[in-house]
C-alpha cells in the first residue's frame, strides 16, 4: 500500500508538525494524512525518516482513518459470495492486515511474504508432503500458539503472523492453508467450533491437524471414539472442508471480539460492516 494524494515533500512538512498540539495545526495535519491510503512507509523510507516511538505511534494513530476508509472502499464480495476462490480469500486477508498494520513501518505484503515462506519451507524439506510441510511450520517451533496475547487483533494480521511467528488457531491454520496450495499440497479448513482446526491426509488416512497445538497429530476416528460428548454440529464439522466464506467470517468474529474488547468501537463497528457483505 503506498501513500497517495500526498506529495513526499509535504509529507516532510506534516512530520515537522507532528508534535504541534495546535487544535488549527492538528486538523490541518489530519486532513491531510486522511487524504492517503493510511499507509506512508514507503514515503517515509524515502525521506529517511526516523521518528521516536512516540512520534511513530501518534503518526499510525493520524493514518487510522484513511486506513479505514480504505479497507472499506476495497472491500470486494462477490454477489454470490466467495465459493471456491481462494485468491479472492487472499486479497480480502490482504485488506485486513493492511488496515491491521501501522501504516508507518515497512514491511512485505501478505502475498509475498506467504511467497517467501513457501520457498523457505521447499529449501528446509516442508515442500516434499503435507506431512513434511507440517512438521516444519509447526513441530518445528517456527510456528507456535499465541498463548500469551490470543484475542491481540494482531492475530488476523497474517502477515505480521508470519513475521512474528504466533497467531490464534485460525492465523495459524491459514498460514498452513496458503502456503500449502502455494506448493501444491493438499490441506484443507476444519471449522471446528471454537477451534479452527486443519485437516491432512497420511497414508490415505484424514489426520485431523491442530496448528495451534504444535501441530499436534489427531486421526479422525481415533478423535471421535476419544470425544463421545461432542455434539451433531462439532462431529460434522470435523468431517467436512471449511470453505472461504465460512473461514472470513470466522476471522471477522474474531476481529470484531478483539475490537470490543479493546473498546475500539470504530473499528468493531466497521468489522461488523464488513460481515454483513457475507451475508
Amino acid at each position: 500500500m503506498n501513500a497517495s494524494a500526498i506529495a513526499t515533500p509535504e509529507l516532510s512538512v506534516l512530520l515537522r508538525l507532528l508534535d504541534d498540539e495546535t487544535p488549527e495545526i492538528r486538523e490541518r495535519v489530519s486532513a491531510c494524512l486522511a487524504r492517503t491510503t493510511g499507509d506512508v512507509s514507503d514515503s517515509l523510507a524515502e525521506l529517511n525518516w526516523e521518528g521516536s516511538p512516540a512520534d511513530t505511534e501518534l503518526l499510525s494513530k493520524l493514518l487510522l482513518p484513511a486506513r479505514r476508509e480504505t479497507l472499506r472502499t476495497e472491500w470486494a464480495m462477490p454477489s454470490g459470495g466467495l465459493g471456491d476462490d481462494w485468491d479472492q480469500l487472499e486479497y480480502l486477508l490482504r485488506l485486513l492486515s493492511d488496515f491491521l498494520h501501522d501504516g508507518v513501518t515497512m514491511r512485505q505484503s501478505l502475498s509475498d511474504a506467504l511467497d517467501l515462506l513457501a520457498e523457505e519451507a521447499e529449501e528446509n524439506g516442508g515442500a516434499d508432503s503435507e506431512e513434511a510441510l507440517r512438521q516444519y511450520l509447526f513441530e518445528s517451533g517456527r510456528f507456535r500458539g499465541n498463548k500469551e496475547s490470543y484475542y491481540d487483533p494482531r492475530n488476523s494480521d497474517l502477515a505480521f503472523v508470519i513475521e512474528a511467528g504466533t497467531s490464534n488457531p485460525i492465523g495459524l491454520c491459514l498460514v498452513f492453508l496458503f502456503t500449502a496450495r502455494r506448493l501444491d499440497l493438499d490441506v484443507t479448513g476444519v471449522g471446528f467450533p471454537g477451534h479452527f482446526l486443519c485437516r491432512i491426509q497420511d497414508e490415505g488416512q484424514p489426520v485431523i491437524v491442530d496448528c495451534f497445538d504444535s501441530g499436534k497429530r489427531h486421526h479422525l476416528a481415533s478423535l471421535l471414539a476419544a470425544h463421545p460428548e461432542l455434539g451433531r454440529e462439532q462431529r460434522e464439522a470435523l468431517k467436512f472442508a471449511a470453505e472461504p466464506n465460512m473461514i472470513l467470517n470466522r476471522v471477522l468474529l474474531n476481529l470484531a471480539s478483539s475490537f470490543a474488547g479493546l473498546k475500539q468501537e470504530e473499528d468493531a463497528a466497521l468489522i461488523a460492516e464488513l460481515r454483513e457483505t457475507l451475508d
